[in-house]
């Protein structure tokens, strides 16, 4: 176990915008960030960090916490992996309490997964740099290709020996689990139940997802044999999904964030040559059709592709209906064609970097343009072809959300083919009253629902309820609770044990609430006052994830109303004592409305006379304090 040393010392030096930063390109608003969350799809950006809370909150999906649990969510590690992924960042020596062999025997299964995969990267490294057939074979094909050591190295290539067991074997004798191998995919077992390596006599290229770790692997075989397929690549696992992964990845995404633009090609050596040319911001589909989640995880570093395309005319034609979907996830696209007979690795390899680097400049077209003219030169003079094709770019067109830039592409694509704008533009509305249909009858989605409370929260409430109530004096409690104040007959005086003094004869009928003021309670107890980040890194999920819905708001006050209008709008600060105090009153009116209204049923009810003056009394009492309560906040309105 950490020691909680080493915890504090990681919680306290962890910045969330930069741990967030890693994973998702943010965009300063106010004192807040926003971008896309990482989390769920979406085109206009509900995700916000706030770094001087130390939290990040979607307003789409619900998710929130800190660095931590950001970690957690979005690697889908353990809390203590989570603490080491950030110790390491931050170059954070970890401390560990000595555990015992059950609880090492219990990791997760998915950490297990990384390790073995790690393993099998160091190993084949291992054997192309320090084995005799490693050199004359793994590594003279990387030298004979023209890669330099360094890039080598830093994509953590490899070489796996041609030989039936040599993974497997070492593997089992430095103490790593067969079936671990085996749920990876590292080794086979056939219908025989022999046990045999995947990569035999293969070049390796591991694949790393987000935050560096081995997760796949694809081998080329050297040998010419035609009957053996060139690329084998890692089988799906607990921790690898083709569909969700981009090589190169997370060598690229500091220079794609930095160069707000991401190249894409299509295989392993077209990322290194790339990269060795000095263009850092480029990735493969790894020879996978583009899928929707490779392009909202390159949208979460920029918001432009440029796709460079080999001299394969078919191969271009059979591409461009997919690259719609890159249009209708928002993103800007151009398009780099080379000659026939040329990828990037082979252009780049015979021309050089400098002259690579210009041939992308002088050569790159938006995507609907370079789709229109390699469309209309197929269709020749043929009006029925011609026709198919005005109607296919307006379905491209269609596809992107911002109107502005699809009226400038109508416009400017009406040109090239000789139609006039009003009849493309009928047809593009045409297409997005059609979509819009469709989309009206899938069924209605709140994208804005809170994360689910657990059951034992839950509990039935009447019509009318004091939620609003408990829940406003909780915000307040949360956000002001460790602030001292000065008030008129209070002198140097904490916000929260004021709070819970005065909460003494409340109880709340949210039980998560009420777990909160209890807990406040027994830290005051103890000496204590709770701060946010207290309930923010709450163990109790619940308690966290409500405490930073509550603390998080997606609005910012703009700055032009005072700039520009000379209107100043006062804050909670600004009149703290009437925020704490009205909350106070809000719920003890609240309160004493409901009981009212109970003691008023319950003299209706009543048949003794002598019970009913009781009742009676008890209800005049409960008036007054309504009374003196209404007289404080000036109204005798409650919500």
């Amino acid at each position: 176990m950490i020691k909680k040393e080493t915890v504090d010392k990681i919680l306290e030096t962890a910045q969330v915008e930069e741990v967030v930063g890693d994973f998702v390109h943010l965009k300063k608003r106010g004192t807040s960030m926003i971008g896309l969350c990482p989390f769920h799809g979406e085109k206009s950006p509900s995700f916000h960090v706030s770094p001087s809370k130390g939290i990040f909150k979607c307003f789409g999906c619900g998710k929130g916490g800190d660095s931590v649990r950001f970690i957690m969510e979005h690697e889908k590690y353990s809390y203590p992996e989570a603490l080491k992924y950030i110790a390491n960042k931050y170059n954070i020596e970890v401390e560990e309490t000595e555990v015992t062999p059950e609880f090492k025997q219990e990791q997760d299964k998915r950490e297990s997964l990384y390790i073995v995969s790690n393993y099998a990267a160091k190993f084949y490294a291992d054997r192309m740099w320090n084995s005799e057939d490693g050199k004359t074979i793994g590594l003279s094909y990387f030298k004979e290709r023209g890669f330099r050591d360094d890039i080598v190295q830093k994509f953590e290539l490899g070489y796996s020996p041609d030989d039936w067991s040599a993974l497997l074997e070492a593997a089992i004798k430095d103490g790593y689990q067969q079936n671990f191998l085996e749920d990876v995919g590292l080794v086979v077992k056939n219908d025989q139940g022999k046990i045999y390596d995947r990569f035999r006599g293969r070049v390796m290229f591991p694949i790393h997802n987000f935050t560096g770790r081995v997760i796949g692997f694809g081998g080329r075989t050297l040998k010419t044999d035609k009957a053996v397929p060139k690329y084998v690549n890692s089988p799906e696992s607990d921790i690898y999904h083709k569909s969700n992964v981009l090589y190169g990845l997370f060598q690229a995404k500091k220079a794609i964030r930095d160069l707000d633009n991401c190249f894409l090609v299509e295989g392993y050596a077209d990322v290194l040559s790339v990269q060795q040319a000095g263009v850092e911001n480029v990735v493969a589909s790894s020879g996978t059709s583009l899928t929707t989640e490779q392009i909202r995880l390159i949208g979460r570093f920029t918001k432009s592709i440029t796709i460079l395309y080999d001299g394969d005319a078919a191969g271009i034609k059979a591409s461009l209906r997919g690259l719609d979907m890159i249009l209708e996830e928002g993103l800007d696209v151009k398009v780099v064609l080379f000659p026939d007979g040329h990828d990037p690795d082979s252009y780049v390899q015979k021309l050089g970097a400098s002259a690579f680097k210009t041939h992308i400049e002088k050569a790159k077209k938006d995507f609907i343009f370079f789709k229109t003219e390699i469309l209309l030169k197929e269709a020749a003079s043929d009006p029925i072809k011609r026709a198919g094709v005005i109607r296919e770019v307006v379905e491209s067109i269609a596809k992107i959300p911002d109107a502005i830039k699809a009226s400038v592409f109508i416009r400017e694509c009406s040109g090239l083919l000789q139609m006039e704008e009003r009849i493309l533009i009928s047809e593009l509305n045409k297409m997005r009253l059609a979509k819009a249909k469709k989309d009206s009858q899938q069924p209605y989605r709140n994208s804005e629902e809170e994360p689910p409370i657990p059951e034992e929260y839950l509990v039935e409430k009447p019509i009318e309820t004091d939620e609003y109530q408990e829940k406003d004096m909780i915000r307040v409690l949360l956000i002001y609770g460790d602030q001292m104040v000065n008030w008129d007959g209070l002198t140097d005086t904490l916000i929260g044990p004021y709070i819970i003094t005065n909460l003494s004869d409340v109880t709340f009928s949210n039980p998560l609430y009420q777990k909160v003021i209890q807990y406040y309670h027994d830290e005051l107890e103890n000496g204590y006052v709770p701060k946010e980040k207290d309930f923010i890194q709450h163990p109790d999920s619940a308690m966290a994830s409500m405490a930073i819905s509550m603390i998080s708001s997606p609005y910012v006050l703009s700055d032009n109303w005072y700039s520009m209008h000379n209107i100043t709008v006062p804050n909670e600060v600004e009149r703290l004592k009437g925020t704490v105090m009205g909350a106070i009153f809000h719920l003890k009116k609240k309160k004493v409305t409901t009981m009212i209204t109970a003691k008023q049923k319950l003299i209706q009810e009543e048949k003794d006379e002598a019970n009913v003056i009781i009742l009676m009394k008890e209800y005049l009492e409960l008036k007054e304090v309504e009374r003196y309560i209404s007289n404080y906040l000036g109204s005798v309105i409650t919500k």
